[in-house]
């Protein structure tokens, strides 16, 4: 064991001088000056702004994490020292600072009364300033608190747009976009935000209400500065009625200050668009509500346009475009990777050795990470389990309490996670009777199981503390030696102060520190009552889905087997709810720790029933059963065209050796002259990217789709393998050079650059003379394209520019054919828009802030692409185009539009009313024709109007009810996903 001293605990900390921040603001500096780079190479070379640089290298303030990581990935240099020193210069002066600071406040009265906003916004500040944190300190659970400030780990947040149209608005922005939260939530002003339970969703919402209280949020959220938060947990919300009014938002979530609220105000921030309103848990609401919350949410977008909004949801709890309708981006947090992990891991320990007194404790912790980093990266089950913030804490508390011994499963760390919380840490500190009470493990998980029922079986997330005292007072008459000990309010109160497990979120509310341990202990009561019936006839609900998981785990090998049939036969009987009932049954298997090989084997063959996977939207659903189902999966031989991509993409989402393997097997097995999908090249990503490269991509390099997505470094080193590269897609930010580097001007026809916000001018594409498609989305710092005048390129797109952006440039395209425009454009119409006019292919976004009218002076268009919806003269003058043919509108009304004989093909995807019943009058050639319902309100479609079209093709995108199918020939209908019946 080494000697600690208070220098060895600071190189511990990544502190080396008494000022951490002097030190890391030095460090920067000289790296720039040994890389030899100028402050406006540094800029470029990061993206990040001039003053955040500045910032940064003279020691101003402290620097966020990702402009850290893209000051050490600009330098050339690893992050993580920079990282402990930001950490350091984060945690120490808050030790040292705090107590003057706030004596000095006391002690200094201000000359001038502080507002209303100014207190509120102080008291957001201060009520979200630190999280909970499982096991950080195991004596006082009370200090288990982590500054939000060395808390937040920005992750990865992913926005895919599935099932669009072709064409469409949504389909031609970056799909499947990997993202630090700060730069994905950028371009937004509305988000629903998908996570796993501990994935990290409420947290990034309090880091967005304090850094916005505080007016620090990132350069990268520049415009949602002056923003005023209103975090509003529906956990809370619904358990006090109707779903609140602006004027009560703030005494709805228990606000002291809302007395005080003057008249109007909350309305006035929303409407003036100076709100961030944080919505936290569509999830925690009954099934039966959420379409009350929907219809809540969307009368506030209707008065309060201009405001943001974030919306969070576990995955399963709402149906993809849930909130399309009102323009929601969907976005999703990724799994941490091992980089993340580390992190985590360094800052979890950091603040462990924080409020240890104990040198030698802090010694022991410090060996405790170094053991844990290698150990997470090494064991691949452990890997896995610890890719979510609460996973990876409860793993580093274990590692700590057991002195560096892990369980191996999820079950396991849960069980070992109660014993550590409920009862070792104060045998192990000689704590025997806190607060007077002493309780035996078992006793204090029966009285916790009573709380966590109750909830569940009640739907709710939080209880009045009323409501536990009563829980608890009826459980004592039957355990003699807790009630000896005190009163039920007093065993209520210890629970709270010792079991690391309950929270008092307010004065007179009751909740557990995590959904999780509430399933965990919900589910263990559920077996021990013996409520089969109960948990099988709530299996549907997404609510009790880890609940029913878990409690297969806690069941007996005969409990657990008659839970599994009783699924299978609940869902054999009923349609509706087949499909979530029988994966249900076989995600449970792998919590299982005995199935007799009867049950096992009925699981299976129903699962197999709803294989293989036919859409994005299965394949995302049986990834989340986890690697068990990678057994079911089937190879490519007898798959359909619509399956083959679902299961490669089902295999690659859920990631690890088992998946790779299984990936590796299915390519050797495709038929010889098979297409390979394009899953096979988005699943690249997920993996090693050299081994994928030259095992899975360069075998069927003939036959994959030819344009290659690069979503990290290790991809874009790897492009060496596949040269020569045609067409390639860029989407993580890269420099001009690190896109270049193995491309050739020869060969490169197709460049796509999603994430362009290093690029400084556009002179390198010169080089690709044989280019003949750009597109060029979040290029922060270009003004213009004027170097792209002259050059002979038929295809443009251009995504969300900068607002002052020129496109002066784009006259002096002059073999310019197709363009689309999904950024605000700076014209009242089309008519001042400077293309050339031999367009036959023009695309519009929706927040093009542009009228329609002078889209008549492109007479030789024929493809037309609409996210906005024109007026009555505009539908006039599109209706005068002669040579169109294909039309994608996803935003319209018919009733405006004047008939168009010319076009034969159209696709729309409607917000409200499909109103199909204009469309023969409107349409009288149409041939095909494409909707996708995922937008509407209703999943009912009736296509009867069409049939007077004669020989009309008619694609139906998710819509579970069809009527008026019989009027067609049935080669003539296609559904997506094609639906399952008994045969197919």
């Amino acid at each position: 064991m080494k000697t600690v001293t208070r220098e060895t605990e600071k190189q511990d900390m990544g502190e080396v001088h008494e000022d951490p921040l002097a030190e890391l603001a030095l460090r920067l500096r000289t790296l720039r000056a040994q890389r030899g780079l100028q402050m406006g190479g540094l800029q470029q070379r990061t993206g990040l702004g001039r003053t955040t640089v500045s910032q940064a290298l003279n020691g101003q303030k402290v620097p966020s994490e990702a402009t850290l990581v893209s000051l050490a990935r600009a330098l050339g240099t690893d992050a993580e020292p920079l990282l402990a020193l930001r950490h350091a210069a984060e945690v120490l002066p808050q030790r040292r600072e705090d107590y003057p600071i706030s004596t000095a406040r006391r002690l200094r009265r201000p000359a001038v009364q502080p507002s209303f906003q100014e207190r509120y916004l102080r008291y957001v500040a201060e009520r979200h300033s630190q999280l909970t944190v499982v096991g950080l300190d195991l004596s006082r659970p009370e200090r288990a608190r982590w500054p939000m400030d060395a808390a937040y780990l920005s992750l990865e947040l992913a926005e895919r747009s599935e099932g669009w149209p072709a064409h469409s608005e949504e389909a031609d922005r970056p799909s499947g976009v990997l993202k630090r939260a700060e730069h994905a939530l950028a371009a937004c002003r509305r988000v629903l935000l998908r996570g796993l339970a501990g994935s990290g969703k409420t947290t990034l919402l309090q880091w967005l209400a304090v850094a916005a209280a505080r007016d620090e949020l990132p350069d990268e959220l520049a415009d949602w500065r002056g923003q005023i938060p209103f975090f509003l947990p529906l956990r809370t919300l619904v358990r006090r009625g109707p779903l609140p009014e602006p004027h009560d938002f703030l005494s709805a979530v228990g606000t002291p200050l809302a007395a005080s609220q003057p008249e109007g105000w909350a309305d006035g921030v929303l409407a003036k668009g100076e709100a961030l309103v944080l919505v936290d848990g569509i999830d925690e609401v009954p099934q039966e509500q959420r379409s009350a919350t929907r219809g809540w949410l969307e009368r506030l977008l209707a008065a309060y346009s201009d405001a943001h909004f974030v919306v969070t949801t576990r995955p399963s709890a709402v149906p993809e475009g849930w909130l399309a309708s009102s323009r929601f981006t969907e976005l999703s947090v990724r799994p941490m990777s091992a980089g993340d992990t580390g992190v985590f891991v360094r800052r979890w320990h950091a603040a462990a050795r924080h409020s240890t007194p104990s040198e030698a404790e802090r010694s022991q912790l410090h060996d405790l990470e170094a053991v844990l980093q290698v150990t997470v990266r090494a064991q691949r089950d452990l890997s896995q389990l610890s890719s979510t913030p609460l996973m990876c804490a409860l793993i580093c508390a274990l590692h700590r309490d057991r002195r560096g011994h892990l369980p191996h499963s999820r079950m396991e760390l849960y069980e070992a996670a109660l014993s550590m919380l409920l009862v070792r840490r104060d045998l192990e500190r000689s704590i025997d009777v806190p607060e007077g009470i002493q309780l035996t493990e078992h006793q204090s998980i029966q009285l916790l199981q009573r709380l966590a029922y109750w909830l569940i079986r009640n739907r709710q997330s939080e209880m009045d503390r009323s409501t536990a005292r009563a829980l608890i007072g009826d459980a004592l008459p039957a355990m003699q030696a807790v009630a000896e000990q005190g009163s039920a309010d007093q065993v209520l109160t210890h629970l709270v102060g010792r079991s690391g497990l309950l929270r008092q979120p307010t004065v007179d509310t009751i909740d557990f520190v995590h959904r999780t341990f509430q399933d965990y202990l919900g589910a263990k009561a559920a077996i021990e009552a013996h409520d089969f019936p109960l948990l099988v006839n709530n299996a549907h609900d997404d609510q009790w889905e880890d609940v029913v998981r878990m409690a297969v785990a806690h069941a007996r090998p005969a409990e657990s087997a008659d839970l599994l049939r009783r699924l299978v036969k609940r869902g054999d009987v009923e349609n509706e709810h087949r499909p979530r009932l029988h994966l249900l049954a076989a995600a449970s298997l792998y919590y299982a720790t005995e199935i007799e090989p009867d049950t096992r084997r009925l699981v299976e063959q129903r699962a197999r029933v709803l294989m293989p996977p036919r859409s994005r939207d299965e394949a995302k659903e049986l990834a989340a059963l986890g690697p068990g189902i990678l057994d079911l999966l089937p190879g490519p031989h007898g798959l359909e065209g619509d399956e083959v991509g679902p299961v490669v993409e089902t295999a690659a989402t859920i990631g690890g050796d088992h998946a790779y393997a299984f990936l590796h097997r299915f390519v050797q097995s495709l038929p010889r002259h098979a297409s390979a999908p394009f899953e096979l090249l988005n699943g690249w990503q997920h993996f090693d990217a050299d081994q994928y490269a030259r095992e899975i991509i360069l075998p069927l390099q003939d036959r994959l789709p030819k344009i290659i997505e690069v979503h990290n470094n290790g991809q874009l080193n790897a492009l060496r393998l596949l040269q020569p590269i045609t067409d390639i897609a860029f989407r993580q930010a890269f420099t001009e050079g690190e896109i270049t580097e193995h491309l050739s001007p020869e060969h490169t026809e197709r460049l796509e650059i999603y994430s362009g916000q290093l690029l400084t001018n556009l002179q390198f594409v010169r080089r690709f003379h044989n280019l003949k498609e750009l597109a060029l989305s979040e290029c922060t710092q270009l003004a213009h394209i004027e170097d792209l005048a002259g050059i002979p390129l038929p295809n443009l797109r251009l995504l969300l520019m900068p607002d002052a952006f020129s496109f002066d440039a784009l006259e002096y395209l002059p073999e310019l054919t197709a363009l689309s425009l999904y950024t605000r454009l700076p014209w009242a119409s089309l008519a001042d828009l400077p293309a050339p006019g031999n367009l036959t292919s023009l695309a519009l976004g929706a927040w093009i802030g542009t009228r329609l009218a002078g889209v008549s002076r492109w007479q030789q268009l024929r493809e037309l692409v609409i996210n906005t919806p024109p007026n009555k003269g505009e539908w006039k003058e599109i209706a005068t185009l002669p040579h169109m043919r294909e039309l994608y509108v996803s935003d319209f009304d018919f009733n405006l539009a004047a008939p168009m004989r010319s076009v034969t093909r159209l696709r729309i995807m409607p917000n409200a009313e499909t109103q199909l019943d204009l469309v023969p009058d409107l349409f009288p050639n149409l041939e095909q024709f494409f909707i996708n319902c995922r937008g509407t309100q209703t999943t009912t479609i009736d296509i009867t109007p069409l049939s007077k079209i004669d020989g009309i093709q008619i694609s139906i995108g998710d819509s579970s009810n069809v009527i008026g199918l019989e009027q067609f020939d049935p080669a003539a209908v296609k559904l997506y996903p094609r639906p399952r019946t008994a045969s197919t």
